[in-house]
């Protein structure tokens, strides 16, 4: 089973369909993550796009300073930053403002950017990303750390590069690396002593990597002198429940057409065997997607321990599947019912209940004989003091 320290939080791209309005929109993810925060919710991840209409996050870092100001103890995380299109100089630079303001509350998830088309908009060649985010990464950490940076590189130039603000989080914020179905993310993590954010955890390709990409990172990790723990392995799924899986599966009809429409033009592949079927009933057969009940939420946690053993947290893919009020009271039924299996919450409670109904017929005669006595004590001061009364007399 998995440890009592399991957290829970989400992934929160954000995706919205390009005919509602956006003001709104933003305004109701900001909303979402204060009612995370009231149900408990450790942590939420907030992504960064530039195209494309639907993830309309372009600043994680902006979306955090706002919902910092609104939420108490949930931690907030950039999901991700797309290290390719930023000077390392001014991502490290942010992230440690935020950490100031937020009083620790924030994490630096890196990667190195999801959308193509962002970075043709910039002009970089995706087959160039992968390499410009080791580079930013390397100058990153080397800043957290305290380093004076010079370096030139194809695409950046530092000259003297420090923080003029320590970190508030000693030694700096936590840093997490996304990762998907290749071993870059893992060995990044691993390189560097850092955490994985494991987006595809229950895709395919993804879902077979997840022990792999994990044991890269524990491998590097090991030979840099560095120790991952396991608290720092989060992964990524979709999940929306309610109270029956038939009421599950008709909320989700509300935009889940939306959602496989857009991934069909960005990731083409990724929901190709869906065409022509149900999409709820195949995204359930096919083990991507929770859409059920507490117990299915339980049952794929479960599933994703066996397949990758323990790890820090589950993350919610945000998928706006189901309308606002019916998204927020999945994650109120996860809070009530899910959580608190993983942390054993109940344990003792059952316990107690259990006991006092095994020994119900001992506990009732006890009851019983407790009342009679007092009974018999009543009628034996009664008659006691009727007596003294006729003494008196």
């Amino acid at each position: 089973m998995l440890g009592q320290n399991l957290r829970s939080g989400i992934f929160l791209a954000p995706y919205h369909t390009p005919n509602e309005d956006p003001t709104l929109a933003l305004q109701r993810d900001l909303e979402l993550v204060e009612h995370l925060d009231k149900l408990g919710f450790e942590e939420a991840w907030i992504g960064e796009h530039h195209s494309a209409g639907y993830e309309i996050i372009s600043s994680p870092e902006l979306f955090i300073a706002a919902a910092a100001e609104r939420t108490t103890r949930i931690k907030l995380g950039t999901g991700v930053v797309s290290l390719p299109y930023h000077n390392p100089l001014m991502v490290a630079n942010r992230i440690v403002q935020l950490d100031h303001m937020t009083r620790g509350r924030v994490m630096l998830g890196v990667g190195p950017g999801s959308l193509n088309s962002d970075a043709m908009m910039l002009g970089i060649e995706p087959g160039a990303l992968r390499d410009r985010m080791a580079q930013s990464l390397d100058v990153i950490m080397r800043l957290l750390r305290g380093e004076t940076v010079t370096e030139t590189t194809d695409w950046f130039s530092l000259v003297e590069a420090k923080l003029h603000l320590r970190p508030f989080t000693c030694p700096h914020p936590e840093v997490a690396v996304a990762s998907s179905v290749t071993p870059s993310g893992g060995r990044a993590a691993g390189k560097y002593g850092l955490g994985m954010l494991c987006v595809t955890a229950t895709e395919g390709s993804g879902y077979d990597a997840l022990a792999t990409n994990w044991q890269v990172a524990q491998e590097l990790a090991a030979e840099n002198g560095h120790h991952v723990g396991l608290d720092r392995l989060r992964l990524v799924a979709p999940m929306h429940i309610a109270e029956t899986r038939e009421k599950a599966y008709e909320n989700v009809r509300y935009g889940i057409q939306e959602f496989l429409a857009y991934n069909d033009v960005i990731f083409p592949a990724r929901y190709r065997d869906l065409r022509g079927r149900d999409p709820v009933q195949a995204l359930v057969e096919s083990g991507r997607a929770v859409i059920g009940t507490p117990a299915d939420a339980i049952a794929m946690i479960e599933r994703l321990h066996r397949k990758q053993g323990d790890f820090g947290a589950f993350l919610h893919l945000a998928t706006n599947w189901a309308d606002f009020d019916a998204t927020k009271r999945s994650y109120e039924l996860y809070a009530r019912y899910v959580v608190p299996h993983f942390r054993r919450s109940n344990t003792s409670r059952q316990s107690s209940f259990q006991w006092v109904s095994e020994n119900w017929d001992k506990l009732d005669v006890l009851t019983m004989q407790a009342r009679q006595a007092m009974f018999d004590k009543h009628s034996a001061e009664k008659v006691s003091r009727e007596k003294a009364l006729s003494n008196e007399n």
